[in-house]
């Protein structure tokens, strides 16, 4: 059979997308192929049911090999991406304990935070002790006015040791821009000649970048994918268009960057973001080259970090199950280095178990599923090379849109940026609101018993100095935020509604609609009492009221409830219960005007509904 040159599936003749076509549209029995069949992104296009080999031929990169220009395949021809993870500098002693034991677990790349604490050569000595610079991948992240501070230490201790300074690899994450972007405080006049000072101050260490683009912020903040790419493009280029114009060489520039990306849990769309993002970036810096650097200068340094928006403080292990999938997306993709966040990090600072567990995340892809191995496995892909370039076009357009506002600093200067990555987390909020959007745990299947004031703690005050913000920050309410309120609400009210699903009539829709309601109250924290079936409403209500109901959901078919529904009301006591109505019968005008106000159904909007019924059980 090895040698045999017989092709497969030769019996079976080609068949041709007409031919497909015309299957699909005699299944569809006159429904319409576009409502039914064809999705609309977010990011503003659409997504085929199906591609064919004949979609990818005004595809002209599709010939590129990794580590070739314009590097969609990757910047190099293996897959070797670094292990991740963050160190807060309190005392430097107590962070290069946990670096040490880090290292000996599998990380190889430490990014050390620094808590605002004065620090000078012996604390850089005892925060590296140990560690070989030539061997792990340094990070540190900082305040921007304290950068030159930090690399001019780091510099000395790596000259004291001897070290070949041509062999150290990591980043200063120098980012004039966080500050605003998170605090809303103005970035400094100065800022161009100061990150200008950084790349001439790190020439020794030409594998070591000094300035970050960070759209991991927009990611945070519920960008949608385009956005991010798009908004993270113009936040690179800024340092491109400023220091070009100080004299400095394009390549010597893009050398010195790094690009922090999140990585959200859509999976095929996250792997072409990371594919199209270094498609544009080399385009990009393409255009800065005088035509005699080479091109390689353009190979985007991608640091990518698993979302915190999407993380919950209910059902907090489902975060795992984000984290993994996002985790998987940036191994495909290529990634250089790759952060995945605890578990925990959105209610507590990270111990020691959920740091452990977020490691072997990575090692577990790389070492047992061998991700690793295999550089874009997602290359040829019909789908995914046209998701590659319908994102990159749609990243495009918003970096175009800033550049004719000016640039990034002016669009982030007229809150144009902010604006528009805010105004993307209030639409995403509203689809979690409607479970458009589904976060397992909290607005869909959530563990009905569960607590979790307890394991919150005390927010921490950042340690930077953010007075005078005058300029608009991004808003990092996460996906979950609203129903955690909501469900805190209920824990520390000290009492728990009681929800009774009075099932009755129609067996099938009575046990559908006993589960959509349950689903739907326990997002609230209500406890959720479910029953057999009744034979009759009075029989029900004597049920609801032995269990003290303090809710009482009437489930059965939409037929039945134009004499149910009546029933059920006429037998309520309007005083102590309240009636509701899973569903949106076509008798509902009917029903209202008996006075029945309450429907719930998959139309509804569930968080708004769930805080009327706060209200209304006097829970705040």
């Amino acid at each position: 059979m090895a040698d045999s040159k017989e092709k497969l599936f030769s019996e079976f003749p080609p068949v041709d997308t007409q031919a497909w076509m015309d299957t699909i549209a005699a299944d569809l029995k006159g429904a319409d192929f576009e409502k039914r069949l064809v999705w609309k992104t977010n990011e503003g296009f659409k997504v085929q049911p199906f591609y064919r080999e004949e979609d990818l031929s005004q595809i002209k990169i599709k010939e590129a090999l990794p580590g070739e220009f314009p590097f969609v395949r990757g910047n190099k021809t293996d897959n070797r991406w670094l292990v991740n993870q963050e160190f807060v500098v309190d005392k430097p002693e107590t962070a290069n304990k946990k670096a040490l034991s880090a290292l000996n677990n599998g990380v190889d790349s430490l990014t050390f935070v620094f808590s605002g604490k004065t620090f000078g050569n012996p604390e850089m000595g005892k925060l590296l002790e140990g560690i070989d610079p030539e061997s792990v991948e340094i990070n540190f992240r900082n305040c921007f006015q304290n950068n030159s501070l930090i690399l001019g230490l780091f510099i000395d201790y790596l000259k004291a040791k001897k070290v070949d300074l041509n062999k150290v690899k990591g980043s200063l994450m120098g980012d004039p821009f966080r500050q605003c972007l998170v605090f809303g405080k103005a970035y400094n006049a100065q800022w161009e000649e100061e990150v200008a000072n950084l790349i001439a101050q790190s020439a020794e260490l030409p594998l070591f970048q000094v300035l970050s683009a960070n759209p991991y912020l927009f990611n945070k903040a519920g960008s949608f994918i385009a956005q991010e790419l798009g908004f993270g493009l113009a936040y690179g280029n800024a340092y491109m268009e400023a220091l070009t114009d100080r004299g400095i060489e394009a390549d010597k520039i893009a050398g010195k960057i790094r690009f922090q990306f999140g990585v959200s849990s859509d999976y095929f769309m996250e792997i072409a973001k990371f594919r199209a993002a270094r498609l544009l970036w080399a385009k990009i810096v393409e255009a800065y080259l005088d035509g005699k650097a080479c091109k390689s200068a353009g190979k985007m340094k991608i640091h990518a970090l698993t979302s915190e928006w999407n993380q919950s403080v209910y059902d907090m292990y489902v975060n795992l199950l984000r984290s993994q999938t996002e985790a998987m997306s940036a191994g495909i993709a290529g990634v250089d280095v790759l952060t995945v966040q605890p578990f925990d990090k959105a209610f507590k600072t990270p111990d020691e178990f959920s740091e452990r567990i977020a490691r072997n995340q990575q090692l577990l892809l790389k070492e047992e599923a061998g991700f690793s191995d295999v550089v874009d496995p997602s290359a040829g892909s019909y789908y995914i090379e046209n998701l590659t370039m319908a994102l990159a076009e749609q990243a495009w357009n918003y970096f175009l849109t800033v550049q004719e506002k000016g640039g990034f600093t002016a669009a982030l200067r007229d809150a144009y940026i902010q604006d528009e990555v805010n105004a993307s987390n209030q639409k995403r909020l509203g689809f979690i609101a409607q479970r458009r959007e589904i976060l397992l745990g909290t607005n869909q299947y959530p563990n009905y018993d569960e607590t979790a004031a307890g394991r919150i703690e005390t927010e921490l005050v950042p340690a930077c100095d953010c007075a005078n913000a005058t300029l608009r920050p991004l808003n990092f309410s996460r996906g979950a935020s609203a129903f955690e309120s909501l469900r805190l609400a209920t824990e520390k009210s000290g009492k728990r509604p009681k929800v009774f699903l009075l099932t009755i009539g129609n067996l099938n829709m009575r046990l559908a609609r006993a589960q959509f309601s349950g689903n739907f109250f326990a997002c609230a924290g209500y406890e959720i009492i479910d029953n057999l079936g009744f034979e009759t409403i009075e029989e029900g209500f004597k049920a609801a009221r032995a269990a003290k109901a303090d809710i009482v959901v009437l489930c059965s078919s939409d037929e039945e409830y134009a004499q149910l529904a009546p029933e059920a009301y006429a037998a309520l006591d309007k005083s102590k219960e309240i009636l509701v109505i899973a569903g949106n019968p076509a008798c509902s005008e009917e029903l209202k005007a008996l006075g029945i106000t309450n429907f719930i159904h998959v139309r509804s909007n569930v968080l708004e509904s769930l805080q009327t019924f706060n209200k209304q059980l006097n829970i705040h």
